[in-house]
């Protein structure tokens, strides 16, 4: 069963929409059960104890409907940036899907980024948003088969069905595509699972691809990541290998990453997949206005 935890408000303007064009966030839920040994929500700094544990935000949908009608202007709501909006308790609770309602109702737009195969539920409010407003799916995959997904990110789907949520979204004209996101520094980092992953992203009708070569690394959470590379790697001293490399930096970028990303952005190109931020904002925001509300618009 749940718990449910206190929220005053849960649509946010962001201080600047770099970051896929979002305009504001959203996260219903706080903590995530996906287990991904790199996530970097852990850190204290965002002050969500006991992370693996998930909680949801008591009356969110009226919260949320108070949010969206106090906003003077439409925009793109990001969601999935600190909690997965697809976890296990949405199956049944629905908070997410009936927040895209609202998201809906109030002609705003939809970002999400997500390791949650459930997406595929609401695909039909999706559309019905995409009819008035921008929409864009972010699927997260770092490891091109199923058992190294299942290592790191022991909670999470396996990167298959992530693949096949990708071309279910593609057949309804979603624009979809993957956070190649994070790549682990002698982990997961080797050209072959870069390149077998942008290869199933082609296959799979993927929209884009937005790359992150390396891994962020701070406080607690550093202490829990190297504590699990430990785990899972034993005897590869990996943890040191990273203390070596890159002391405490916050930026652990993989080796050869210009070199890679290089190669990266050339099989982009010729396969028409796009993998720069900007030309992935003005794609899926390209047809839509400035979202200006009017005061006579609804009273929803």
């Amino acid at each position: 069963m749940i718990e449910y935890i206190h929220a005053k408000t849960i649509v946010t303007k962001n201080k600047s929409n770099a970051w896929f064009g979002t305009d504001y966030n959203m996260n219903i839920y706080k903590g995530c059960c996906h287990g991904c040994i790199y996530c970097d929500s852990r850190s204290d700094c965002y002050r969500v104890p006991d992370f693996d544990r998930v909680r949801a935000k008591e009356n969110a949908l009226e919260i949320i409907r108070n949010d969206l009608r106090r906003k003077v202007k439409r925009g793109v709501i990001g969601t999935g940036s600190m909690s997965d909006p697809y976890n296990p308790f949405e199956k049944d609770l629905c908070l997410t899907r009936h927040a895209l309602e609202l998201v809906d109702a109030f002609e705003f737009g939809i970002s999400i980024a997500t390791k949650g195969t459930l997406l595929a539920r609401d695909i039909d409010i999706l559309k019905s948003i995409s009819e008035h407003s921008p929409v864009l799916v972010k699927i997260t995959i770092t490891n091109a088969n199923d058992a190294k997904s299942l290592q790191i990110e022991p909670g999470a789907p396996p990167s298959s069905e992530r693949f096949a949520l990708l071309k279910e979204l593609g057949k309804a004209g979603i624009m979809a595509g993957i956070l190649l996101m994070p790549l682990l520094p002698f982990v997961n980092d080797d050209e072959e699972n870069i390149f077998q992953i942008l290869d199933q992203a082609i296959d799979n009708d993927a929209r884009f691809i937005y790359p992150g070569f390396g891994v962020t690394l701070r406080m607690n959470q550093r202490v829990y990541y190297y504590e699990q590379l430990e785990k899972l790697f034993p005897g590869q001293d990996l943890a040191a290998r990273y203390r070596r490399t890159y002391g405490n930096n916050y930026s652990c970028h993989i080796p050869n990453s210009r070199k890679i990303y290089d190669r990266f952005t050339s099989e982009c190109k010729k396969n028409q997949v796009l993998y720069d931020m900007k030309d992935i904002i003005h794609t899926y925001k390209g047809n839509y206005g400035d979202g200006q509300l009017s005061l006579f618009d609804f009273n929803l």
